[in-house]
Order: C-alpha cells, then sequence, then structure tokens
C-alpha cells in the first residue's frame, strides 16, 4: 500500500468512496453527497489530502485541515475514509499514522477529533492505541441516518 497525496485523477474514487461512508449515515456530518465539481473543490480545500492505493486502486483516504483559526488556529482536524470491501484491513491505522506526521509537517501541533460517533468501536480502539486522549462525551451529539442519536466523543493527540 502506498500513501500520498492525491492527484486529480484520484477524484472520481476518492468521491466514491467518501460518499460511501456518508451514505452509510453513521460516521461524517455530511448529509450531502459529492459530485465531481463539489468533490475536486472540497479535496482541494483541504490543507492536505491524502489516499492509500493497493495495486492502481484507491481503497481509502483522509482530509486534513485547521480545527479553528486565529489563536487556536495550530489544532488541526481530520477525516477518514476507507473503501468499505477493504475494512479490517490496517488502511485506516496507516492513514491515521500518515495524517499525525503530515500535520506535523504543516506546522500543526495538535489533532483534534470532534466527533466520534460512540458506538464507533474499531476507531475509538484504534485512536486511543495510538496515544489519543478522550475528551468526554457529548450526550447525543450526533443524528444517524435512521434519525436517532448518538453520543460522540472528541479525542486529541500533540504531534
Amino acid at each position: 500500500m502506498i500513501i500520498r497525496k492525491y492527484t486529480r485523477r484520484d477524484i472520481k474514487e476518492m468521491i466514491e468512496i467518501w460518499n460511501e461512508v456518508v451514505e452509510e449515515g453513521v460516521a461524517f456530518p455530511q448529509e450531502e453527497s459529492l459530485d465531481f465539481e463539489s468533490g475536486t473543490a472540497f479535496f482541494s480545500s483541504q490543507s492536505y489530502t491524502g489516499v492509500a492505493e493497493i495495486d492502481g486502486k484507491i481503497v481509502g483516504l483522509y482530509i486534513l485541515h485547521p480545527n479553528n483559526v486565529g489563536r487556536c488556529g495550530h489544532i488541526c482536524n481530520a477525516s477518514y475514509a476507507v473503501l468499505s470491501s477493504v475494512r479490517g484491513q490496517h488502511i485506516g491505522e496507516q492513514l491515521v499514522l500518515d495524517c499525525l506526521k503530515k500535520g506535523k509537517e504543516l506546522g500543526f501541533r495538535l489533532l483534534q477529533f470532534n466527533a466520534v460517533v460512540e458506538n464507533n468501536i474499531h476507531a475509538r480502539h484504534l485512536y486511543e492505541r495510538l496515544g489519543f486522549q478522550p475528551l468526554g462525551t457529548i450526550q447525543g451529539g450526533f443524528r444517524m441516518k435512521d434519525g436517532h442519536y448518538e453520543n460522540i466523543c472528541p479525542y486529541y493527540r500533540e504531534l
């Protein structure tokens, strides 16, 4: 597996992976799918967008950007998406590790996740194993696709 900066030729596959997670409705706050135009604008607007590639196929991606501005601009935020057919193969872990390095390279000091859904056990275990600290629980902070509310657990880690 290679993790690298995305290129324009990757966008179609990236949009398919991103939209799959959005459509599942259990992890990303976004509700609108991306098309080629909005996807191109979205991915290019990030501080960094990385992709995981296996045998020429994009199987995952991450976006990295500031979590806030001004006096809190040293804190970044990221989102990760892995193609459902290859989940469980530690692709997400490699994306997170690459993101940690890239965030530091870009001058960020902290990486904060604002809204990890409490029942997303695999992500939470990964983040905790990689040294992220939980910040508590926000009751009912995430509206699932079916309309019920789940708790969210913010996390952070120094870079």
